[in-house]
């Protein structure tokens, strides 16, 4: 299969490519701003290759992304929207350059990365983007999570839309709202607070559910969580 993950080199987002790595029949695209990682994950799987793409700027790095991945691949199987942004201050005390970044990383550039991805995709091919808790309504909300929350409850919503609009194309869209996961993004939220499950185990889920939910979910929004911290 070849697949994007979109975000993929800390956390969760870089568990993924390790699990889905594993498939040497997978060919797996992944982006993310540590050129670092990205070299030595590719380094480590011939399946693997580093695309280094910012999403706080990606309007002026669309056309390297859209160049790079059509010179990848022919068609797209999977695409995984993985990155993230967490700025955790009061709803008062953010100022608007926190707040943009939020919905640049979490938000708009997920959908831009969608939109230059979506015709390469065919039918039964699988979108799934990665919300929150936070994002999920009628949840339980957290102080100093305003924007983030709601940047990922845009993104649910997108997926739902998108759903729709892509449904005569065979493609199909799901939102996974994660709950608590132990990553360094949690530590720096909610400092002290031990999940009780850890990136690697979320991951497995996510890859899973990647390559077969698509089989039996369409436009949903699910939650995924043991419990909110």
């Amino acid at each position: 299969m070849n697949i994007i993950v979109n975000g993929g080199t800390r956390g969760i987002g870089k568990e993924v490519v390790l699990n889905l790595a594993q498939d040497i029949d997978n060919q797996i695209l992944v982006t993310g701003r540590n050129e670092k990682v990205l070299k030595s994950l590719s380094s480590r799987y011939k399946n693997v290759h580093p695309l280094t793409v910012d999403l706080s700027v990606f309007d002026t790095q669309i056309e390297l992304f859209r160049d790079t991945v059509y010179s990848h691949f022919k068609r797209v199987d999977i695409l995984i929207n993985m990155a993230g942004l967490l700025v955790s201050k009061e709803f008062v005390d953010i100022s608007n350059n926190e707040a943009r970044l939020m919905m640049e990383i979490n938000f708009f550039g997920p959908a831009s990365v969608i939109r230059i991805v979506k015709p390469l995709m065919p039918g039964g091919s699988h979108i799934v983007n990665i919300s929150s808790m936070g994002g999920f309504q009628g949840s339980v909300k957290y102080k100093g999570l305003s924007y983030y929350s709601a940047s990922k409850a845009a993104l649910a919503c997108l997926s739902e839309c998108l759903a729709a609009e892509f449904m005569e194309s065979g493609i199909s869209m799901n939102c996974l709202s994660l709950g608590a996961v132990h990553t360094e993004m949690l530590d720096k939220a909610f400092p002290g607070y031990k999940a009780p499950v850890d990136a690697k185990e979320m991951a497995e889920f996510i890859s899973d559910f990647a390559v077969k939910g698509h089989k039996f979910f369409n436009g949903k929004i699910i939650p995924v969580a043991v419990n909110n911290p």
